[in-house]
């Protein structure tokens, strides 16, 4: 239930920012910014954490720190990337979801006969294509 209200609000907001690349681009870019930035100051004060308490010392005063500040951008950074529908296309990439959806295996786990096979039928396809676009012409 959840899941589909989110995706009608996802398909809304990619239908009107898709007329607006420029906007999308800004947009998309500002959420993975933020993201990394949320990670990168969770860490920070984690870290901090974690020295504080093995040092006998307290000479990180942590009162000083917002907690909050890396999860905030974190939060706000996901949920940019996610209404827009960037967060999977980003971090993952589209050729990755496309060769999964296909059964293909890693460019790294193929051999370089297989790589050779592909080649060689994209040559061919090319040349099947030059083919088809002259017979069209005449």
């Amino acid at each position: 239930m959840i899941k589909k209200i989110f995706e009608k609000i996802e398909h809304k907001i990619r239908g009107v920012l898709s007329h607006y690349p420029t906007v999308y681009a800004i947009i998309g870019g500002v959420g993975v910014v933020l993201f990394w930035r949320g990670v990168w100051h969770t860490m920070d004060y984690l870290m901090l954490n974690v020295k504080s308490i093995s040092l006998s010392s307290s000479s990180i005063d942590l009162a000083n720190e917002l907690w909050w500040d890396g999860p905030l951008s974190l939060l706000i950074g996901l949920a940019m990337l996610l209404l827009t529908g960037v967060f999977v296309s980003n971090f993952i990439g589209n050729e990755i979801l496309i060769s999964g959806l296909r059964g293909e295996k890693k460019l790294s786990e193929k051999t370089e006969e297989e790589i050779e096979t592909e080649a060689d039928k994209i040559d061919d396809i090319e040349k099947e294509l030059k083919n088809i676009s002259k017979k069209l012409k005449q």
